[in-house]
């Protein structure tokens, strides 16, 4: 990670967000605050960010509401590291559906945060050269469908548009951006939500089944998402990248 990466800290929580900018900026970060969404929405668009560590539990906007309403505006490709003082399963499957790429649960270990912080952003920049998308290039085309990278839709061979969620998004690209190669459920859980540590073994399961079914993929003839018997899954179609034009 470069030493200029630029961290914002969204908490209403003052000595939280100081102690947490003080700490990054120890391990080289730039930090900066801000105790609500209008505050963040001004950083966001006063300075370059490259991630943003945000409390779900805020005043008025919730980081639910600000998360979800990242993902649909100009800031939608920034990572977002979610917090929360509840450590409730339904609270963190909920906040990657927004399209949180990690979560950690109050207290932390500043350490912790800082070695995910650290994942995500490393994750976010590791897309394979030959398969990273260009501003000219918006669309992945795989089988009879295309991925709308920029809008975060599937487009039919009609050209209708059908509605992902964040992590059916987010695995997805993982299997666009590594086709032809058995992925393990651990590595699918590491790319999509950038978990060093606590996995849910089942989630890739789930939700995989779920994306299936949005690509009209019967699980007896896999014909995109093959499983690998003890081993994980493969994205089984060619892939191709699509100027915005075409």
């Amino acid at each position: 990670m470069k030493p200029s990466d630029h961290i914002l800290i969204v908490d209403d929580d003052r000595d939280i967000r100081d102690m947490v900018a003080d700490y990054l900026r120890k391990n080289g970060l730039r930090a900066s605050t801000a105790a609500d969404g209008r505050e963040m929405r001004a950083a966001l668009e006063a300075q370059d960010i490259d991630l943003i560590v945000l409390d779900l539990m805020l005043p008025g906007d919730d980081g639910l509401v600000l998360c979800r309403n990242l993902r649909a505006g100009p800031h939608k490709a920034i990572p977002v590291l979610m917090l929360t003082a509840r450590d409730d399963a339904t609270d963190r499957i909920v906040g990657l559906e927004m399209g949180a790429d990690d979560y950690l649960a109050k207290p932390f270990a500043p350490r912790e945060l800082l070695a995910r912080i650290n994942a995500v952003i490393r994750r976010t920049r590791m897309l394979p050269p030959n398969l990273r998308v260009s501003e000219a290039t918006r669309l992945i085309a795989f089988g009879h469908w295309r991925l709308d990278t920029t809008a975060r839709h599937l487009l039919d061979r009609d050209g209708t548009a059908i509605a992902l969620s964040g992590a059916e998004f987010r695995l997805l690209r993982v299997f666009l951006d590594h086709p032809q190669r058995v992925l393990s459920r651990d590595q699918l859980l590491n790319l999509t939500q950038g978990r060093d540590a606590e996995h849910f073994d089942r989630s890739i399961d789930l939700l995989v089944s779920r994306l299936r079914q949005r690509l009209q993929d019967d699980a007896r003839d896999q014909s995109y998402i093959k499983t690998v018997r003890s081993e994980g899954y493969v994205f089984s179609q060619a892939v191709t990248l699509v100027g915005e034009d075409a």
